[in-house]
């Protein structure tokens, strides 16, 4: 069996909240590292993303899906869709994180699939969407070699106060990114 047999993804309820907020800061404590503040990075991080996710899972939005993978007993990543958030783009992945430990083992591959399969199903006539920081080369690469494009730019305004340059990454053909074709 190899890594990515081993991965485990189910639908995140209320009790995941501390998980996925965990991951959440972890994830931004490594690749953010220089783009947002040290004082939120080492400080409210934790406290703020554990509001944002017991909210989110307490009360979702109906088109919200939030998926988190498994691996070893272990949370090893997240991803967070909005489905048909817009009416260009489609469906918006507003979050993907995967532990650092855990990157290359297939686990954001993965997780962008289930999001794609729900998006398939509840959504069937959009693409799909996110930003991803100027600054994250690696994610970018990433996004790339699973089909996105980039087609746009903008600026993201995160917790801690700064303005950071964006740049949003499109897929049109969501069945091939579900891994249907």
């Amino acid at each position: 069996m190899n890594d990515a047999d081993a991965i485990r993804i189910v639908e995140a309820s209320v009790a995941d909240a501390p998980a996925v907020a965990g991951l959440h800061a972890r994830s931004w404590r490594t690749a953010y590292r220089g783009a947002l503040s040290d004082a939120y990075l080492d400080g409210p991080i934790e406290a703020e993303r554990l509001e944002v996710w017991q909210g989110r899972l307490q009360r979702p939005a109906a088109n919200q899906f939030v998926a988190l993978a498994w691996q070893d007993a272990q949370p090893t990543g997240f991803v967070c869709a909005f489905g048909g958030e817009d009416a260009t783009w489609g469906t918006f992945i507003d979050n993907l994180h995967v532990a650092q430990a855990a990157q290359g083992a297939g686990i954001g591959r993965r997780l962008m699939q289930e999001a794609a399969r729900w998006s398939l199903r509840r959504f069937p006539d959009c693409g799909m969407y996110l930003w991803v920081l100027a600054s994250n080369a690696p994610a970018q690469g990433f996004y790339q070699r699973i089909g996105g494009q980039p087609v746009g730019t903008g600026l993201w305004q995160p917790p801690d106060g700064t303005e950071l340059p964006k740049l949003r990454y499109a897929w049109h053909d969501l069945s091939a990114l579900a891994g249907l074709t």
